[in-house]
């Protein structure tokens, strides 16, 4: 038989996971990780995702994995967290979903109790649901996706999600959150709920890290965990077109950053914050009777804002014009 320098690598990189993977071949692990949850792939774009939901405290902390141009990983059931870091530096290498999953596999010590999926960027999936993982327990794979539970109530949640995924409209994250709200429908965890998270990255990596994650969000402990996670992501959404306003503000682009500013304003009309801002780019850009309704409304909510306001010229992120300010302002005598 014949290698290849690839063949080789892949080899010598499995050996060296082998070795170092310890925890794979420990103990038997005695504290099972109810949980549902789904990889993804978005052709579309290339974003790459992965959602828990668990009767389990801080579950995303220990379930969900996912790097930017490399892959997304669900460990759970008797987790081996040691799965999503190992199963990524295979993708990195360029191993396909199944033959990471397959290798890590061969190193542990308790496959039959683990529940591990993956995806890698180019949409391949695999996962593996172990025979005494605790039923209602098995998974449903599709086309750039997997869902998979155990621990649940009845044994159709895997498929409700699989079937929610394939029928949400919107972006990954949408759909991923759709997936876990059929779960709860159908049934869930056995024990209820506690916690939840959603990772989303991009397709290719920035070669800035902290650019590299759409969305990265836990809850912790909470009654309403689900209900909470999406509330979560409707604010990162409005944060996210708040910081692409920025970036255009920064490029001197105006008009893109209202465009941004204004879609942040519509998703999260609530905070003051998505409001302020554009009303600052309007009046410092000269669209200073378009930003006066925007300035009312947030002096109602808060007075302080126009405290920040009177000290933005002085950094310069205002223009310096005491008449623009005495406009403004005077809508605290209203």
């Amino acid at each position: 038989m014949q290698y290849n320098k690839r063949s080789f690598f892949f080899f010598f990189l499995i050996a060296v996971i082998a070795s170092t993977a310890t925890s794979l071949r420990g103990s038997e692990p005695v504290r099972p990780a109810a949980t549902y949850s789904i990889v993804a792939y978005d052709p579309a774009n290339g974003q790459m995702g992965v959602a828990v939901q668990s009767h389990w405290f801080s579950v995303g902390s220990v379930v969900t994995w996912a790097e930017a141009g490399t892959g997304a990983v669900a460990t759970q059931s008797f987790v081996e967290p040691g799965y999503g870091p190992l199963g990524l530096q295979l993708l990195r290498a360029e191993k396909t979903a199944p033959q990471a999953l397959a290798a890590l596999l061969l190193t542990d010590k308790f496959p039959g109790v683990r529940q591990v999926a993956m995806v890698d960027r180019l949409g391949n999936v695999a996962v593996h649901t172990g025979e005494k993982c605790i039923p209602a327990a098995g998974h449903c794979q599709g086309k750039n996706y997997s869902c998979q539970a155990n621990m649940m109530e009845r044994n159709t949640v895997w498929d409700a999600m699989a079937r929610a995924f394939e029928a949400a409209p919107g972006e990954l994250a949408d759909r991923l959150m759709a997936a876990l709200l059929a779960a709860e429908k159908e049934g869930g965890d056995i024990r209820g709920r506690q916690s939840a998270a959603i990772m989303v990255v991009n397709g290719k990596t920035s070669g800035t890290p902290w650019k590299n994650r759409v969305y990265d969000l836990r809850v912790e402990d909470h009654p309403q965990p689900l209900q909470e996670l999406q509330r979560l992501l409707m604010v990162a959404k409005a944060y996210n077109h708040m910081n692409l306003g920025d970036d255009h503000l920064t490029a001197n682009n105006v008009e893109a950053a209202l465009r941004e500013y204004t879609l942040a304003m519509g998703i999260y009309p609530q905070n003051p914050e998505m409001i302020f801002w554009p009303a600052v780019t309007m009046a410092a850009s000269g669209k200073v009777e378009e930003s006066l309704p925007l300035f009312r409304k947030v002096f109602k909510q808060d007075k302080r804002w126009a405290e920040l306001l009177r000290r933005l010229p002085g950094v310069g992120q205002f223009p310096d014009d005491a008449e623009l300010l005495k406009k403004i302002l005077g809508l605290l005598l209203e």
